[in-house]
């Protein structure tokens, strides 16, 4: 799942399984297609073993990987805190919304969630996030300490 909030852009990657060649190949994506001017791209992965620039350095040529990788930046969310991650949450969306139900096969799948996404794009739908730097400084107090003297 891609999510960009601010500009109300979502994109869901439907593959056979989440192995580091299928993130590498959509970081390639991300770089070359939809961001293909940008300098640097920040992504918030969560915690997955397979979200690592080195999926990049195991898919690709060492010198494809390094074009790909001195473009991106993570940004990764606490260990246990993937629901700081909006994608997460609008995975969540997708999975209330779309896959609710029994689907039959893959081609399927991709045709459901193709449609969900291109509704969900139009309707500009974002996240009303809502949780602040204090709230983090509260929930999170061993992650953000307060500088109070």
């Amino acid at each position: 799942m891609f999510f960009e909030p601010l500009r109300a852009w979502r994109h869901a990657e439907v593959t056979d399984h989440r192995t580091k060649a299928d993130f590498a190949y959509c970081m390639k994506w991300l770089a070359d297609e939809v961001y293909p001017d940008a300098d640097k791209i920040r992504i918030m992965p969560d915690n997955l073993n397979t979200h690592t620039l080195s999926s990049l350095y195991e898919a690709f040529t060492p010198e494809e990987a390094h074009r790909i990788a001195r473009r991106i930046e993570f940004v990764y969310t606490p260990k246990h805190g993937s629901w700081l991650n909006m994608a997460e949450i609008e995975l969540n969306v997708l999975n209330s919304q779309c896959l609710d139900r029994r689907i039959p096969d893959k081609a399927v799948l991709v045709s459901e969630v193709d449609a969900w996404e291109k509704e969900r794009n139009q309707q500009a739908a974002t996240v009303n996030w809502q949780f602040t730097t204090q709230d983090a400084r509260i929930k999170l107090r061993r992650l953000y300490p307060s500088f109070d003297v």
